[in-house]
């Protein structure tokens, strides 16, 4: 984090000076008559859309929830190693770190073959593979994460705050196009549940609405769209329990499967004591809803007892409990315009998270990929709002999340399939059961899935082709941007690259430097720098507000292949020192070079050409968008022309 550029500030150096004189004027008891935008629902994804559209003054911005306040126990608790990347961009993933359980290895289970049907470990893998992300995958409680991101709008100049105990009862969408269309085309009812004004009527018109309310969304509803899916017909269990057990594997992450009593998936918690277990109940017949069978607690227990024989389990505790039925379901788009109308019609209402895709919470994936929509969402609501880039690119939100959910719903059918599927040794004749080693086989398999870094964005506007994709291998164009240990050049701090890509709307290019002397005025770098500085045809020249420092739109940060103790700061090239601020001051913190002393070379790791270099061009939400040669200014230029416009 970088402060004190426009003067010296007393105090914590994360609260944002208000953009509201009279701070009590962002904290109005009631909503505002007109926003840019309302997010319906305080669930995770709705809150990391609202703590990323907080990084934006002059973006209004209203949050509410049915719900009387914020969520004081949530219902999941999986946090991927991409969903912790992102929190390192809004700020709080060394808050997480602290607080959660770290899963580090995973065990495997089955029957052991005896008279008494017990179970017995059969396997043991490390759950993260090495370098695939310098965080690990956790475990915390979601109201946790929902305080982190409400600590995060609090702190904005905004001070944004949700506005609970509203129910949203229609919403309003204005069709009218060009000169007439008006400024704030979607009108939404509200109702206020709170007891003191209990049934009042409230009315927000808002430019953009986004419905994050779940899987009974009423957003989704509004505009007549619908989870389209099947049910597996199978019942389960979960429940927070604190309990005395002799199972060996309690505070590891273990997947036990019994030989005729189902299958249980446990899940040590945060504290070193609570622990989650999720437990194959019986098949429901077809049509039949898991409320029907009238399932209570004290069934689940008895049902995790069997299964983990000879193994004894003493609930002391439950913490939560809740019984559901395995479905997946998908919404065939995420956004307010049908399919035969995206040339002539722009969004205005938005869905994501539960409200357009549900699954079984078994992969840990729901709370993740649902703040991925919204993290996807944000900036591009920012940059419209901002008049940084046309409205167009709001199509490219459906288009890219709803093919990432089809992908969760396909990988989440077949391991809960797995999972629920009789082990092989006691299956019938037909063969229909699954051999427990071929579940830990799969788990390892598709470990890049499950830790969130399989996404792949495909070619279009805003995700360049793989023309290039040679110069830097292990970047790959659509994926995210895989941070690597750097030094940087004017303090010799040891970081990561991926941590200085922030949740504040900004484009980034990387220039990674070729074999070239990067002092001489001859290099690659000087020449690169010269014309992003000077050229009239320069997107950093031709995008960046009057008045704004040189960054504010993209920013540039350069990677050497030299020792940081090797080189002179002062001899690179001054478009990489730039002056900031009211005070001209000089940021000193845009070049980096390779973590020689312990042998992570970034240039190595990543597949990066020493001989050629290359720019690496990433989006706002950390995923790389192109790959071009060091001297590709007009391909630069070209793909921000396409992007952005000007000021």
């Amino acid at each position: 984090m970088q402060y004190h550029l426009n003067g010296f500030k007393t105090g914590d150096p994360a609260i944002s000076q208000p953009s509201h004189p009279d701070e009590s004027a962002a904290r109005s008891s009631s909503v505002p008559e007109e926003v840019d935008v309302l997010i319906v629902g305080c669930g995770p994804a709705g809150l990391t859309l609202a703590a990323q559209l907080a990084a934006f003054p002059a973006i209004t911005t209203c949050i509410i929830d049915q719900k009387s306040g914020p969520l004081e126990l949530g219902q999941a608790d999986g946090i991927a190693c991409r969903t912790m990347e992102m929190f390192g961009a809004f700020g709080f993933v060394e808050r997480v770190l602290k607080e959660a359980y770290w899963v580090n290895e995973t065990t495997f289970w089955k029957p052991d073959g005896t008279k008494d049907n017990g179970v017995s470990r059969h396997g043991r893998v490390q759950d993260v593979e090495d370098g695939l992300s310098e965080f690990p995958h956790v475990i915390l409680n979601q109201a946790r994460v929902h305080d982190f991101y409400l600590d995060v709008m609090l702190k904005s100049a905004n001070r944004l705050e949700p506005h609970y105990a509203r129910q949203l009862i229609d919403l309003k969408i204005d069709p009218t196009s060009g000169d007439a269309a008006p400024s704030h085309p979607v009108t939404a009812s509200l109702k206020r549940c709170d007891p003191d004004h209990e049934g009042e009527a409230e009315t927000v018109k808002a430019r953009y609405v986004v419905g994050c309310d779940g899987a009974r969304s009423a957003v989704r509803k509004s505009l007549g769209l619908a989870l389209q899916g099947d049910s597996a017909n199978q019942a389960w269990g979960v429940m927070d329990v604190l309990a005395v057990t002799d199972f060996p594997d309690i505070r590891l992450k273990s997947f036990i499967q019994s030989a005729d009593e189902g299958s249980i998936v446990l899940i040590p918690r945060e504290g070193g004591y609570l622990v989650r277990l999720y437990i194959e109940l019986d098949k429901l017949s077809e049509n039949e809803r898991v409320l029907n069978r009238n399932i209570g607690v004290d069934q689940l227990i008895a049902a995790a007892q069997r299964i983990m024989h000879p193994y004894t389990l003493d609930v002391k505790d439950v913490a939560w409990w809740s019984v559901y039925e395995i479905g997946q379901r998908l919404c065939d788009r995420f956004d307010d315009v049908p399919q035969d109308q995206a040339g002539t019609r722009l969004p205005h209402v938005f869905i994501a998270g539960d409200a357009c895709h549900t699954h079984s919470p078994k992969a840990g994936q729901g709370m993740n990929v649902s703040m991925q929509d919204s993290f996807n969402l944000g900036w591009k609501l920012a940059h419209v709002l901002e008049g940084r880039c046309p409205p167009q690119l709001l199509h490219s939100y459906s288009a890219e999340r709803q093919a990432i959910a089809r992908e969760l719903i396909d990988f989440d059918r077949d391991w809960a399939r797995m999972l629920s599927a009789p082990v092989k040794s006691t299956a019938d004749s037909k063969g229909d059961g699954v051999d427990p080693q071929e579940v830990k086989a799969y788990f390892v398999r598709h470990g890049h899935y499950t830790a969130g870094t399989a996404t792949r964005y495909t070619a279009s506007l805003i995700t360049g082709a793989p023309t290039h994709q040679k110069l830097a291998q292990g970047l790959v164009i659509g994926k995210r941007f895989h941070s690597a240990p750097v030094i940087r050049l004017a303090d010799a701090k040891a970081m990561q690259l991926g941590h200085t890509v922030k949740a504040d709307g900004r484009w980034r290019v990387f220039a990674f430097c070729n074999d070239q002397d990067p002092a001489a005025d001859s290099s690659s770098l000087h020449a690169l720098c010269d014309y992003l500085a000077l050229s009239p045809d320069s997107p950093v020249r031709k995008y960046t507000p009057a008045g704004c420092d040189i960054d504010s739109v993209i920013d540039v940060r350069a990677v050497l292949q030299q020792d940081h103790q090797l080189l002179d700061l002062e001899a690179m090239p001054a478009f990489l020192v730039p002056a900031k601020g009211r005070y001209g001051l000089r940021d000193y913190e845009k070049i980096f070079c390779p973590e020689l002393k312990d042998g992570n070379d970034i240039f190595e790791m990543r597949g990066i050409d020493r001989q050629q270099g290359c720019m690496i061009v990433v989006r706002p939400d950390q995923y790389v968008a192109h790959i071009l040669p060091l001297g590709a200014y007009r391909e630069l230029s070209a793909f921000f022309d396409g992007v952005l416009k000007q000021p």
